[in-house]
């Protein structure tokens, strides 16, 4: 049987105290959010955590419950030495493609926080483009706060888009699946087709024959 969420994990800071023994004293976590979704745009976040901070509770946005996410978003927010985030809508997905536009909305969210951070961890890829020394670290969200936390903004900030999405159209029901391929939101589709928030270039097998 699987551990509860509230058991799994906490995010360690074992990477982020090794950078500061090496001298990086403002270490920005990135992470994204929305990368595997049919619709919406995906988000990324930067997150510098203070090295006093009190936050409690730090996982992967994955492995917390909705409430949780919330609670440590509005904490991470007051207790970080910043924080930005980065976002790249369906046309731009659809243009370079999701890998490429993950990674424009890392360097957006990079290059938003003032001042800079002396150091970027990034969850499983290294960032193209920023002139910052960086590590790309495989599970990072589940290793290290600053990544965890950024998960949880970039996650946060992204299910709030997806509810507004909802609001303006509410046929596909974003508010609950924040679209994702769910049997709801597959059977939105077949009825409704694709709308404007909806990624052309994301198309399930099963819909080939019957979305234009």
């Amino acid at each position: 049987m699987s551990r509860s969420l509230s058991t799994r994990p906490l995010a360690g800071r074992t990477v982020e105290d090794e950078l500061r023994r090496r001298g990086y004293s403002r270490i920005a976590g990135v992470d994204e959010a929305g990368r595997g979704c049919l619709a919406g745009p995906v988000v990324a976040a930067a997150v510098v955590l203070s090295p006093r901070d009190s936050l409690i509770g730090l996982r992967d946005s994955k492995l917390l419950t909705a409430h949780a996410r919330v609670r440590l978003y509005d904490e991470i927010l007051r207790e970080c030495l910043s924080w930005a985030v980065g976002v790249q809508e369906p046309e731009a997905i659809d243009r370079i493609n999701i890998h490429q536009a993950s990674l424009m909305a890392m360097r957006i969210a990079v290059g938003g926080l003032k001042p800079p951070p002396d150091f970027v961890i990034v969850d499983a890829f290294q960032i193209p483009g920023i002139l910052i020394p960086q590590r790309g670290i495989v599970r990072g969200d589940r290793q290290c706060a600053a990544i965890a936390a950024a998960s949880i903004v970039a996650k946060v900030t992204r299910d709030r888009q997806m509810v507004r999405l909802h609001e303006e159209d509410p046929r596909y029901g974003f508010d609950r699946h924040k679209g994702y391929a769910t049997t709801v939101h597959l059977a939105a589709l077949r009825k409704h087709g694709y709308s404007g928030a909806h990624r052309r270039s994301f198309r399930p097998a099963s819909l080939f024959e019957e979305i234009d």
